[in-house]
C-alpha cells in the first residue's frame, strides 16, 4: 500500500495542458449587448429586429409543455420540412445548433489533422476558429478592396494539402455577393476532392439576380455543401436552428459527428412552425421591409458621401482601418452599439427605423 506520504495533492500536480490549437485560438467575439437599463440601440449582431411571429410564439409555448422530454435526436420532421422547403430529399439535409455547429460538423467531417482550409479575410470570425478545432490549417486570402471575395486568387491558393474552401456569399462583414459566373469559373478551377463550403447565411437578404442558385449549383457539384441558417431573416437567433444542404453519402458522414440532441425542442417546434405557408409570406413580408430599410439606409449613407462595399446582407460595413475603435466608442457615446473588427471596420446592422436614424446621425458626423 502506497504511503500517505507520497500521494501528491491536486495543488502539486502538474496542470493539464490544452491542446496547442485550442491554446492559440483567436476569441469568438459577440456582438456587444446593453447594459441592464441602458437606453442603447443594439445594431452589433447582425439579429432580425422583428419579434417572434404569433404562430411561432404558440408554438415554442406548446413546446414548453414537453421540456421533460428529449428532442428528437435527428430531428426528424424538422428535416423533412427543410427539405421540402429546398427542393431536395431529406437525406440531403442535416441540422444543427446554429450554422456554426454545423459547420463544425462538416470540418470534423472531412478534415485530417494538417489539412488546409482556404477562406476568404476578413469573413466570418468563427472560421479560424472551427477549422483550428478541427485540426486544420487555415489559410486566409484578403478580400478586395470593395469587400468582395477574390475567388481567383482563393482558387490560386489550394494545394494537394487543401481539402476545404469556404465561400461566404454574401460575405459576413463586409456585405458583397459572389455571382454565379464567378462561383462557376471557381469551381471549376478547384479539385473535385476539394469541399467546397458555401455559407449563405444572409440568403434571403439578396437581391442581386446575378447571385448563383445554390441547390442548382449542389445538383451539379457534388463537392459543394450549402449552409444556411434559421437566426437570420426568420428570426430564431435565440433558438439556434442551422443546417447544411449536400449529396447524401457527405450529409451521411456529417450527420455521424453531429452532437446528439443538437437541436432541442422548442427548437424544432419553432422552426417547423416557421416554416408553414402563412408564416413563410409573413416571414418574406419582414425581410422585404429590411430589405427596403437596407436601401434606405445605404441610399442616406451614399448621400453622407460614403462609398461603402454593396452589400445584400442585413448589415452596412465601415472600412475605418485603424480609426475603427475611437467610432465605435463615439457611436456607443450616441447611443448606438456597433460591431468594430479592431484595424479593419465596422459593421452596423439593420435595425429598427429609429435605430437606423439614430446611426444615420452619428454616421453623418464622421464625415465633417
Amino acid at each position: 500500500m502506497a504511503s500517505l506520504t507520497a500521494v501528491t495533492t491536486a495543488a502539486d500536480s502538474p496542470i493539464v495542458p490544452l491542446r496547442a490549437a485550442v491554446a492559440a485560438l483567436p476569441a469568438y467575439v459577440p456582438g456587444a449587448r446593453p447594459a441592464p437599463g441602458a437606453r442603447l440601440w443594439k445594431l452589433s449582431s447582425n439579429e432580425n429586429p422583428y419579434p417572434p411571429l404569433p404562430s411561432v410564439l404558440e408554438a415554442i409555448t406548446r413546446a414548453a409543455e414537453e421540456t421533460n422530454r428529449y428532442p428528437d435526436m435527428f430531428a426528424t420532421e424538422l428535416v423533412e420540412a427543410l427539405a421540402g422547403h429546398v427542393g431536395v430529399g431529406a437525406d440531403q439535409v442535416v441540422v444543427g445548433n446554429g450554422s456554426v455547429a454545423v459547420l463544425g460538423h462538416v470540418l470534423q467531417a472531412v478534415v485530417e489533422h494538417g489539412d488546409e482550409v482556404v477562406f476568404p479575410w476578413r469573413s466570418f470570425e468563427a472560421y479560424p476558429i472551427t477549422v483550428a478545432v478541427a485540426g486544420g490549417v487555415a489559410v486566409t486570402v484578403p478580400v478586395s478592396a470593395d469587400g468582395r471575395l477574390d475567388l481567383p486568387a482563393m482558387a490560386a491558393a489550394v494545394t494537394p494539402r487543401t481539402r476545404v474552401v469556404m465561400v461566404c456569399t454574401p460575405n459576413n462583414p463586409t456585405g458583397p455577393v459572389v455571382h454565379a459566373d464567378e462561383l462557376e469559373a471557381f469551381l471549376a478551377a478547384v479539385p473535385r476532392d476539394v469541399l467546397v463550403i458555401v455559407d449563405e447565411a444572409y440568403l434571403e437578404f439578396v437581391r442581386d439576380p446575378q447571385a448563383p442558385d445554390g441547390v442548382d449549383l449542389l445538383s451539379r457539384h457534388p463537392n459543394v455543401v450549402l449552409l444556411r441558417t434559421l437566426s437570420k431573416a426568420y428570426g430564431l437567433a435565440g433558438l439556434r436552428v442551422g443546417y447544411a444542404v449536400a449529396e447524401p453519402r457527405l450529409a451521411a458522414g456529417i450527420r455521424a459527428v453531429s452532437t446528439p440532441f443538437g437541436v432541442n425542442h422548442l427548437a424544432q417546434r419553432a422552426a417547423l412552425a416557421s416554416l408553414q405557408p402563412v408564416a413563410q409570406s409573413e416571414l418574406r413580408e419582414r425581410v422585404g421591409a429590411l430589405v427596403a430599410e437596407r436601401d434606405r439606409v445605404t441610399a442616406a449613407l451614399r448621400e453622407q458621401g460614403w462609398d461603402l462595399p454593396e452589400t445584400h446582407a442585413n448589415f452596412v460595413w465601415f472600412p475605418l482601418g485603424d480609426a475603427t475603435m475611437d467610432r465605435a466608442a463615439e457611436a456607443t457615446a450616441a447611443g448606438v452599439l456597433v460591431r468594430p473588427f479592431a484595424g479593419d471596420g465596422l459593421r452596423v446592422s439593420i435595425g429598427e427605423i429609429e435605430a437606423n436614424d439614430a446611426f444615420l446621425a452619428v454616421a453623418a458626423t464622421w464625415r465633417r
